[in-house]
């Protein structure tokens, strides 16, 4: 990927992984446009760097999602990177029954339909420009899922599948697919769960993590892992069976 004189969306790029992947694609020559559903978030990311692009946009919202697609089309007609990361994580326990999952936000339209959706909107405009990409978030939850977070695992398996199939299909449009598989990082995500857990708080910060995911956007790694998720990526099916025991031993 070129790393320089590109213009790029970033789904939920107000905080977390998405801000500072917005910080580094602005400090490498990139025009950015992020969006978000809350204008406080987008307001102070714009106060720290005055040169973003930002939209209110809740993208689980299909009207959203299509006039996000119309106002970028429109405004950023050079738009060549679409960068999918908005997502909610949330701790569901079904043997209450559907209560738990119907009562909050919902990871399936966050996390997966909208992805599909916008990269299916802005394909069309991505088509025949130079250094086209689209960038999709998923999680090493999407390899060995967390019993505790059935739903969010599912969406993100959904993604990792998604951006294989995706990637053949548009090989031979110019835009490559990559998707970004990170650990945890210690951002917003889920801090009800994390709460409940002690305030679990991972010891990774966005900046750090996503330094060494540019590096391997410039160097073409289509599915970028970082720490344990490297591992997972390149996995046997009996070790993820394995690290799928380890992991959920104490539910």
């Amino acid at each position: 990927m070129e790393m320089s004189g590109n213009t790029v969306l970033i789904t939920g790029g107000a905080t977390g992984i998405g801000y500072a992947m917005a910080e580094l694609f602005l400090a490498a020559g990139n025009e950015v446009i992020i969006c978000g559903r809350r204008e406080e978030r987008l307001i102070a990311a714009q106060r720290v760097h005055p040169e973003l692009h930002v939209r209110i946009s809740n993208v689980a919202k299909e009207g959203d999602r299509r006039k996000l697609a119309e106002w970028v089309t429109t405004t950023f007609g050079k738009l060549n990177i679409l960068v999918n990361n908005a997502g909610v994580q949330r701790d569901i326990d079904f043997t209450k029954g559907i209560a738990e999952y119907l009562a909050g936000e919902n990871e399936i339209a966050i996390n997966l339909e909208a992805p599909v959706i916008l990269s299916g909107l802005f394909i069309p405009l991505l088509t025949g420009k130079k250094g086209a990409a689209i960038i999709n978030v998923s999680s090493g939850l999407g390899f060995v899922p967390a019993a505790r977070m059935p739903v969010y695992s599912a969406t993100k398996a959904g993604i990792h599948a998604f951006s294989l199939a995706l990637r053949h299909q548009l090989a031979k449009t110019g835009i490559k697919v990559f998707e970004v598989v990170p650990p945890a990082v210690d951002t917003e995500l889920n801090a009800e769960g994390r709460a409940q857990r002690g305030n679990f708080k991972a010891d990774l910060k966005p900046a750090e993590y996503v330094a060494s995911v540019m590096k391997a956007f410039e160097n073409d790694v289509f599915e970028i892992g970082y720490g344990m998720t490297e591992g997972l990526i390149k996995a046997s099916r009996p070790d993820l069976d394995k690290s799928f025991q380890q992991m959920n031993s104490r539910w």
